[in-house]
């Protein structure tokens, strides 16, 4: 009997030892189950935040490109307005002058005394300075004295009797267009 007791002692610890071992191995696969749903439930967390960042970066790049379309249209219609400024502007200067135009190619057709072309001419510088102050075009007077941004000293004279800095001769009148300076006066200057 006592090798029967040893028997079956050995019988009931090989049988735990096996209880065990697949208890043993249950657990990790238990372990292993889990994380594998653990994984799995990341997995789609990570492809739902995938998903949505796909989603966000075409939103921005629908809007990036409709800002450079916008951007390219508004270049290309300031670009059109700037031209129609500068042919409205050149049209407007061309209609104020052509009749000075006009009026000289008459007078030079004409045949009459030196008094009539004489007048003629009169006529004509009266009718373009006009067509200067419709353009809001004015002389630079030369009566207050030297100013180097208005006038262009080509010549200087040394006189005792004048002044410093006294314009004496006007070679070439200067004219503006308010503090624009068109083209300045070519003056001499004393002192």
């Amino acid at each position: 009997m006592c090798e029967n007791q040893e028997v079956n002692q050995e019988m009931d610890q090989a049988a735990d030892q096996t209880v065990e071992q697949e208890m043993v191995q249950e657990e990790p696969a238990g372990d292993l189950k889990k994380q594998l749903e653990e994984a799995k439930l990341e997995i789609v967390k990570q492809s739902d935040e995938a998903t949505k960042f796909r989603n966000e970066l075409e939103t921005l790049k629908d809007r990036f490109a409709r800002t450079m379309a916008e951007y390219e249209n508004y270049r290309k219609r300031t670009s059109k307005e700037k031209e129609g400024i500068y042919t409205s502007a050149c049209e407007d200067i061309l209609k104020a002058v052509l009749p000075v135009l006009d009026n000289l190619e008459r007078a030079a057709a004409v045949e009459g005394s030196v008094e009539d072309l004489k007048k003629g001419i009169d006529m004509t510088v009266k009718q373009f300075r006009d067509a200067l102050e419709k353009l809001q075009v004015e002389e630079i007077p030369t009566d207050s004295g030297f100013d180097p941004n208005f006038h262009e000293a080509v010549m200087h004279v040394v006189d005792e009797s004048l002044e410093q800095n006294v314009i004496t001769d006007v070679f070439q009148k200067g004219y503006k267009r308010g503090d624009k300076v068109l083209r300045a006066s070519m003056v001499k200057v004393a002192n």
